[in-house]
């Protein structure tokens, strides 16, 4: 299933040229500001109030982001985690991308009882379901079922 974002095309210059079009620079810098202070933060009741107030992010009670954790900096109230979650030390959850032509705006919704493991990668658009398990150094780069395993693959070259 693909991912469910928001296209917008931008012509042939470069969107992040035109990334203050999208979102206020000061709302960048102060979404930036917070992340940066519940990044290194050990106290996971002051990040999630932090994260909840400041940002509007959607956390359930007893979820834990490690540190490091870098939650989206331009749209982080496009994030919702259930209750009962582990996001693992430095992962990053995305709710925008720029490509070449275009950028994607997408919610990502992380489920109850979610284990995610150190140094993934969340792309927008994907929803993860309740008591799913993803291993450490993974893309998530589509929905993952209820109750799923899932990990990244080894690295495999293609020939151009």
């Amino acid at each position: 299933m693909a991912r469910r974002t928001d296209r917008y095309h931008v012509g042939t210059t470069n969107p992040l040229w035109h990334m203050y079009r999208t979102v206020s620079f000061f709302k960048v810098m102060w979404c930036f500001s917070i992340i940066t202070i519940g990044r290194f933060s050990p106290s996971l009741r002051f990040k999630n109030a932090m994260y909840r107030t400041c940002l509007r992010m959607k956390i359930g009670d007893r979820t834990a982001l490690a540190l490091m954790v870098m939650p989206d900096t331009m749209f982080p109230e496009r994030i919702s985690i259930g209750s009962n979650t582990i996001i693992g030390f430095n992962t990053t959850i995305l709710c925008h991308e720029y490509l070449t032509t275009e950028y994607r705006i997408g919610n990502v919704t992380i489920g109850s009882d979610v284990l995610i493991g150190a140094n993934v990668t969340i792309l927008p658009g994907v929803t993860i379901g309740d008591g799913a398990v993803i291993g450490a150094g993974s893309v998530v780069h589509r929905d993952i079922l209820p109750n799923e395993r899932v990990s990244s693959q080894p690295l495999r070259r293609h020939e151009m």
